[in-house]
């Protein structure tokens, strides 16, 4: 297996990496998440400009290798942009389930033009699952949809909605709804992003393709979106052990800075294992994905290491800064609350352990 970058994907990542690099540091990237958009329409203007919103869109240009290197660097610099849920992950339902017609939005997504969101969550909805309470009817020969769906990441400023809803006649259905049909109330995540809940009362509607049981490409838009997240966990993981061994290296203790203290180092080293199990974890999902292996179990895995490993670097970070790992104007705190939000994000790592577990009868053996 090659895991070796191709010249492209290296630019990619470099591209991406110097753009954030220009647009943000700790104090710019408070200003902007405290504004009312959450994010920068500039920035999001140089996404498109380097072909960056349109990622996964056309396969045989780009897939998921390209998108676990971007969405390290967004979490490397805790970049509030909603690149994922704003166009990458609805786009890639589009992709797998739209009309030839339905796909020429996707021009407008990869352009800046259009924001969407996929509206599939739902209040007490804890597990990456197909099932749904929202309803879809036929009205003529027309649909409308009803129900709630809480929380929808981006939703607040999404145009058009991706939203999921069962069908009539059994199974999951896909829907594209305009973001004025709906009644949005949009909030503030603790990290800083950005939400709406999104209620839908016989809101007009459009299937996405057909008006069929969709619940094969929901499936694999979901395990496409965490493995994502736990890309950008990898890059906020990278960020804080960086800013927390440099900071060993400089601020002293009875004369001496405290990496000299082997116990402060230990732990520090322990932070770099938890790193590299969850890299590692984090290649596992990509790589499958780009093979053509869509599978929750694999997602679930990923998911579980890169949570785990997550609150261990975050909550090491804290601690070995001391009282300025908790202010807000330094950065370690923000790392630590984007990696906790992302570890709730489609099921904790909790829940993932759960969906491992009620697999265990299909294994002969089963090793700890």
């Amino acid at each position: 297996m090659d895991f070796q970058l191709s010249d492209e994907q290296e630019l990619l990542r470099d591209t991406t990496r110097d753009l954030l690099a220009r647009s943000y540091d700790a104090e710019s990237r408070n200003k902007v998440i405290a504004s009312d958009l959450g994010w920068s329409r500039d920035v999001w203007s140089q996404l498109a400009d380097t072909g960056i919103l349109g990622l996964g869109f056309d396969p045989e240009e780009s897939g998921q290798i390209e998108i676990m290197l971007v969405l390290t660097e967004f979490g490397r610099r805790l970049a509030p942009e909603p690149l994922l849920h704003a166009a990458l992950a609805p786009g890639s339902v589009i992709v797998d389930q739209g009309s030839d017609e339905q796909k020429q939005l996707l021009d407008e997504v990869a352009e800046g033009r259009l924001l969407l969101a996929f509206a599939h969550t739902e209040p007490g909805m804890r597990l990456p699952t197909a099932g749904v309470t929202t309803t879809a009817e036929r009205d003529g020969d027309a649909w409308v949809i009803s129900g709630r769906k809480n929380p929808v990441l981006a939703g607040d400023t999404a145009d058009t909605l991706v939203v999921t809803a069962a069908l009539p006649d059994g199974g999951t259905g896909l829907f594209l709804v305009h973001g004025d049909a709906v009644t949005k109330t949009g909030f503030q995540t603790f990290d800083g992003q950005r939400g709406a809940q999104i209620d839908l009362d016989s809101a007009p509607a459009t299937p996405l393709g057909d008006a069929v049981d969709a619940t094969a490409v929901i499936e694999r838009a979901l395990v496409r979106i965490q493995s994502a997240l736990c890309a950008e966990a990898l890059g906020a993981m990278e960020e804080s052990l960086r800013l927390t061994s440099d900071y060993l290296k400089s601020r002293k203790q009875f004369g001496v800075t405290l990496n000299t203290f082997q116990t402060l180092t230990q732990r520090a080293a322990d932070m770099y294992v938890s790193l590299e199990l969850a890299r590692s974890m984090n290649l596992y999902a990509a790589m499958s994905i780009a093979d053509g292996t869509l599978d929750p179990t694999i997602a679930a895995r990923a998911k579980l290491q890169v949570a785990r490993s997550g609150r261990h670097i975050s909550q090491e970070s804290i601690q070995l800064h001391g009282g300025i790992g908790i202010t807000a104007e330094y950065p370690v705190a923000h790392y630590a609350a984007r990696l906790t939000a992302i570890d709730h994000t489609l099921g904790s790592a909790q829940d993932q352990l759960h969906v491992l577990i009620d697999q265990i009868s299909d294994y002969e053996i089963a090793m700890l």
